[in-house]
Parts: structure tokens; sequence; C-alpha cells
């Protein structure tokens, strides 16, 4: 609740960029109309197997990716598993995003790096994730953290021609952990 506005800021900055917003969990009901605690309640119970399939979802926890040196949002992360038929092909285990303002400073791979090491918590050794094939941003930062290409295709729900990666989970923290766990320590200090 002590960062409301903040979130509220960090939504609100998708829309006025007209911005797809991923990664957000159920933050974004707001948009929708839900007050900023349903929103939130929506978003922190999505972590209760039994009340993300009640909604026809997967369970999830979402996370915010804070710049130490002005305490501002820089990001959020959607960790999913027990993932439901949908999401097994298209949508996937981890969802981020970065706010348009802050962009191009290479805070996605130091937020995608984050999400691996959480779902390496949750105990999962191989996650997928996708974006659409013209997204050069995020199809770059899967690539610099080990994604591997699955498949290149339509995704029915939205007609996008989307690009499917798996991360080795284990692999991928321990390939890129010097290059990351040092940046995470240096870029959230600027």
């Amino acid at each position: 609740m002590k960062r409301k506005d903040e979130i509220i800021d960090y939504i609100n900055e998708f829309a006025f960029y007209h911005s797809d917003l991923n990664g957000i969990g159920a933050l974004d009901k707001i948009l929708e109309g839900y007050t900023f605690l349903e929103a939130l309640e929506r978003c922190l119970n999505m972590q209760y197997e039994e009340y993300a399939r009640k909604l026809g979802r997967c369970p999830a926890k979402t996370f915010l990716l804070i710049r130490e040196n002005d305490d501002r949002i820089i990001g959020t992360i959607n960790v999913r598993w027990n993932l439901t038929e949908k999401m097994k092909q298209f949508g996937g285990n981890i969802g981020y995003s970065i706010r348009p303002t802050e962009r191009r400073k290479g805070y996605n791979k130091i937020n995608l790096y984050l999400g691996l090491m959480e779902a390496q918590k949750l105990g999962l050794d191989k996650v997928m994730l996708d974006c659409d094939a013209n997204n050069i941003a995020s199809d770059k930062t899967m690539q610099a953290l080990g994604g591997v290409l699955e498949r290149t295709e339509i995704d029915p729900s939205d007609g996008i021609l989307t690009k499917v990666y798996w991360f080795n989970v284990d692999e991928c923290l321990e390939k890129y952990r010097e290059q990351y766990i040092d940046k995470i320590e240096l870029e959230m200090k600027r």
C-alpha cells in the first residue's frame, strides 16, 4: 500500500506512451475500474493455487524492480508456475516490463535475471517466455540471458507473430552470474 501512488504512476506511464503493460500481474486491473486495493488483493492472492485456478489462471507472484538510489519503480516481473494449457503454449512462466522512460538502459536484463532467480527458488528447472516477433528489445533480452528459441508462430489469442524461448534456469543463472549479479548491485544504485 505504501507504493500505491508509485504503482499507479507506473501503470499510467504505459498508458501515456501507448505501450503494452506486461509482467504486472493483476495490478493492471485498475485500468478496468478496480480500486487499487481490489487490484492489489487480487495480485497478492494469485500466488495461491486455488484462488488462481478459480479465475482460470495459473499461480503467480509479481515483483517490483526498484532502483535503490532514488527508490523509483523501474520495472515489474511476474513469475508463474503450474501453467494452464494456454500458458504452456503462449505466455509462459515469466512476464516482464520496464517503464517506457527507463528503457534502453539494461534494466530488463537485470529484471529477467532476478526473475530466473525467483523461478529457481520455486523449483522450476526450465521456464518458457515469449515476446512479439517485432519486440526487438525483449527478443535481445531473452537471447542475452541464454534463451533458446523454440518456435516462431502466430498466437491465436491475439493474432500476433510470437517468438517462444526456453531457459534452463540453473544453467542460465550460473553462466551469467558474474555479469548480472555485479550489474544488479551497480545499476540499481545509479
